[in-house]
């Protein structure tokens, strides 16, 4: 009786250590992604607004060539 109360146990606190470190595992891969948008977002804007200007220019405009 005794020992399976303690696999039963064992097998809780295992469970629980797991359930953390995919937690932590999430978090981290969530600061990555939220980093990236930081660092690449500057690069992002300016492509649509280059885009966005091609368009209103009709095309005209010499850095839409």
């Amino acid at each position: 009786m005794w020992s399976r109360w303690r696999s039963t146990m064992r097998r809780a606190r295992d469970r629980g250590a797991s359930a953390v470190e995919y937690g932590l595992l999430v978090a981290a891969i969530a600061a990555v992604v939220v980093f990236a948008l930081f660092g690449l977002g500057g690069m992002i804007k300016g492509a649509f607004q280059d885009t966005s200007t091609c368009f209103a220019s009709g095309g005209t405009d010499p850095a839409c060539q």
